[in-house]
């Protein structure tokens, strides 16, 4: 496994009221959501990245307003036709 070094300024955390730890969680959490939503990361792999299984990520999509459907409105229609 490979590990990034990032600095956060102590302000940071004061402002967010956390510490280092739920801020480290946090920031994986938030990645793997925005790579999934951009469409760089599976589900199933931006779970692994946020460290939480993939029905708990799928979950918590809503929470942040992104939608575990990564379809395209053609892509869709398609779907529908052939089904």
């Amino acid at each position: 496994m490979s590990a990034v070094q990032l600095e956060i300024p102590e302000e940071t955390l004061i402002s967010l009221k956390t510490d280092i730890e739920s801020f480290a969680r946090d920031l994986k959490l938030l990645g793997a959501i925005k790579l999934f939503e951009l469409g760089r990361l599976s589900s199933g792999r931006a779970a692994q990245l946020a460290g939480i299984s993939r029905v708990e990520f799928l979950l918590l999509l809503g929470r942040y307003g992104v939608s575990p459907f990564q379809m395209t409105e053609e892509e869709l229609r398609q779907d529908v036709l052939n089904a």
